[in-house]
């Protein structure tokens, strides 16, 4: 449940800042992309990996997304890119961390944007 919170959290914050959703919690064969969103610019597809903590600090959990998670979200994006017929469209890969601590009533946001690029062996170019 605390994931999911944060995860709404992350769709709320992202809409209030210009972003649309297209997609939530888009389950994968290797894995899940949490959310994929259009930039305010409407041309840059966005996909960004909501990580959480409850303590008070959101780059603690913004370091966890490590190399081999990379991989794994560039490769489930490129998979959805694929299936969805756009492989020409520009796409940035995000972290929002969001740092919840016990009884906070609004969390701390860490948006990255630009995290990091895709890795792997079908690289991507934004």
């Amino acid at each position: 449940w605390f994931g999911r919170r944060s995860e709404r959290f992350a769709a709320r914050y992202l809409r209030r800042h210009g972003f649309r959703i297209l997609a939530a919690n888009v389950l994968d064969r290797r894995g899940e992309l949490d959310l994929i969103a259009l930039d305010p610019d409407r041309r840059t597809l966005v996909v960004v990996e909501v990580r959480s903590t409850a303590t008070p600090d959101p780059q603690r959990a913004a370091d966890s997304v490590d190399a081999a998670k990379q991989r794994q979200v560039s490769g489930a994006a490129l998979r959805f890119l694929t299936r969805r017929r756009l492989l020409g469209v520009p796409v940035r890969f995000d972290v929002l961390a969001v740092a919840w601590p016990a009884g906070a009533r609004e969390p701390t946001v860490l948006h990255l944007r630009h995290a990091f690029e895709s890795t792997g062996r079908f690289q991507m170019f934004s």
